[in-house]
């Protein structure tokens, strides 16, 4: 049938999830760092999201659409009202990266750190985290610590292999972590999104020798070609054992 519903523009969105919270019937999600309308039965068409929207990224339009199922958006309602209070258990809106608002796991920190960190054996021993979120699927495009920042691009497993990666690499930059292998993900138009929205001074990729782990590097690669950036690059490669060896 064709009737009111909103419409999207990713190129204008900045992935601050706003619209997501003020979208009562669940609607609009969050994915790879961008709004989407991803159940039309649940979008009344009133527009209630515009108004949220800080990029104009949001219009009403008339078109071919699913028929409003008020009461299947309403059950969507009650079982998210559920969910957040769980008393504590796993959000399902965490786990799909929607909700961007509501999730603790998506809550933008940005952690100050002691200029002298404490030392064991001349070697540094505190976190030298930046800030939160670290996922690379669920920072957000526009996250206020990306202004004039150097990145760090890892893959999950080199921090457990390489001892002093804190130290070695996390200080002074913004820490993105990622799987190539497991994570269901596009990292390229993510990476994308925050080259073109942000002012980023260096990217430094720190993966695994190991050959899955070569699709972050080919998607940070690919990230700065379409972005049009002429961002300064870098690759650290750990072995398996925990050496450096480039």
């Amino acid at each position: 049938m064709k009737r009111k519903i909103v419409d999207i523009d990713r190129e204008k969105c900045n992935g601050c999830g706003l619209c997501v919270s003020a979208c009562h019937e669940g609607a609009i999600a969050l994915v790879n760092g961008k709004a989407e309308l991803v159940r039309e039965d649940y979008c009344d068409g009133l527009g209630n999201c515009l108004p949220a929207c800080p990029a104009g990224a949001i219009t009403v339009v008339e078109r071919h659409a699913e028929p409003f199922d008020e009461q299947a958006a309403m059950r969507h309602k009650e079982n998210a009202g559920r969910e957040e209070n769980d008393g504590g258990q796993r959000h399902a809106a965490c786990a799909n990266g929607t909700h961007a608002v509501k999730c603790p796991g998506r809550a933008m920190k940005v952690l100050q750190r002691n200029a002298g960190s404490r030392q064991v054996d001349g070697a540094p021993c505190e976190s030298r985290l930046s800030q939160w979120p670290v996922q690379l699927r669920l920072v957000p495009v526009n996250a206020k610590f990306f202004n004039n920042a150097e990145l760090l691009i890892s893959a999950d497993c080199t921090a457990y292999a390489y001892g002093a990666f804190h130290g070695d690499f996390m200080d002074g930059r913004v820490t993105l972590i990622g799987c190539p292998k497991l994570d269901d993900a596009d990292y390229a138009e993510k990476l994308e999104s925050i080259l073109r929205n942000n002012d980023i001074r260096s990217i430094t990729v720190v993966r695994m020798e190991v050959p899955c782990c070569g699709g972050i590097e080919y998607a940070v690669r690919k990230a700065i070609d379409k972005s049009g950036r002429d961002t300064p690059f870098a690759v650290r490669v750990i072995s398996t054992d925990g050496r450096l060896l480039h």
